[in-house]
């Protein structure tokens, strides 16, 4: 069975963007986002696709989940979650990179979550959708205070569902 999961930032009201935008600069927190991604398979909606600012992620498989009938070079289409799992090798190590709507359908197959917790609130039109943190297990937890790289503190989890 593949592995899914989550990756994702949120402001402590759970603020994830605002125009298809980042709410925030943190640039350790893409590194680690890259280094944790690369070589893997990716998923996101068509919205945080088009947010990319230059198109397709590099060293990963693209794969967009859309009701849209469109074509995007580098870029594998699927049109419903299980479209996406008839695609996906059993070995193969999925994350789930946003928006809201995707994260709501992937919640309860995830089986681990990389989770910034941005130590800040923010004007937002996109939140993570809520959830249970009893059905987690905290795995590691890492602190980090604002630089100039970073405008914020916060706060990396990995979690693993009980």
């Amino acid at each position: 069975m593949q592995e899914l999961s989550i990756i994702v930032a949120i402001g402590k009201n759970n603020e994830i963007g605002k125009d298809n935008n980042l709410l925030w600069r943190l640039s350790d927190d893409l590194k680690r986002f890259k280094q944790i991604t690369t070589g893997h398979t990716i998923v996101m909606g068509r919205k945080t696709f088009e947010s990319l600012p230059k198109g397709a992620l590099p060293n990963r498989r693209n794969i967009v989940l859309t009701k849209q009938d469109i074509n995007i070079e580098g870029v594998e289409i699927v049109h419903s979650k299980e479209a996406l799992f008839s695609i996906i090798a059993p070995d193969e190590k999925v994350f789930i990179i946003g928006g809201a709507s995707i994260y709501e359908l992937f919640l309860n197959d995830a089986d681990t979550m990389h989770l910034t917790k941005v130590n800040a609130s923010f004007d937002a039109d996109v939140y993570f959708p809520n959830f249970a943190e009893i059905d987690w297990e905290l795995i590691t937890k890492e602190e980090f205070s604002a630089n100039e790289k970073n405008e914020y503190d916060y706060t990396y989890l990995y979690l693993k569902r009980k």
